[in-house]
């Protein structure tokens, strides 16, 4: 068994209890240590379709979930006795979407969905469900804006767009700190 398959059950107990979960484990050699980077997300509650804004994780919650990995990886012992550098933060925006829960996690961004038969659609996210999402399209030259519904199972490649003047809702400023 790898190192890595060693650490994702090691730590999934742990962040489980803060409401975390784990998306991704990578390690790589980096001199004589090793670099163990962990990704985390929050377990979203409930299944079905969503159309709530999901917050993003505090540095309290990737600080606390540090904690609980390092510990974790301590006790078990899954890294041996060769050093190693731990990085634990969540996948960012660069993340492909390829689980329904990644969708519903980012419900009111802009994707760009490409299917398998077609062209791209970039579109606002405004419900996600096990099945498939609902966009809002915005017009363009001679064509009006319109709500798509893409089937999890048409979608080739789905990705979030940066946006750097991302539009403001009431659900955005409901957890400033």
């Amino acid at each position: 068994m790898s190192v890595k398959e060693q650490i994702r059950p090691a730590v999934e107990g742990p962040l489980r209890d803060l409401g975390l979960l784990v998306e991704d484990v990578a390690v790589t050699p980096a001199g004589k240590r090793r670099l163990v980077r962990i990704w985390i997300d929050r377990i979203l509650d409930g299944t079905g379709d969503t159309t709530a804004v999901t917050p993003p994780l505090t540095l309290d919650e990737v600080a606390d979930a540090t904690r609980a990995v390092s510990d974790a990886l301590d006790e078990t012992g899954a890294m041996g006795e060769q050093p190693y550098t731990l990085e634990v933060g969540s996948p960012g925006i660069d993340r492909p979407l390829t689980e329904p829960r990644h969708f519903r996690r980012n419900v009111s961004r802009l994707v760009t969905i490409t299917p398998l038969e077609g062209p791209a659609v970039t579109g606002r996210i405004t419900s996600a469900g096990e099945s498939g999402i609902t966009l809002d399209v915005p017009g363009a030259k001679q064509e009006p804006a319109q709500s798509v519904d893409v089937a999890y199972a048409d979608v080739s490649r789905a990705a979030v767009q940066v946006e750097f003047s991302r539009p403001a809702s009431d659900d955005d400023n409901s957890e400033e700190n």
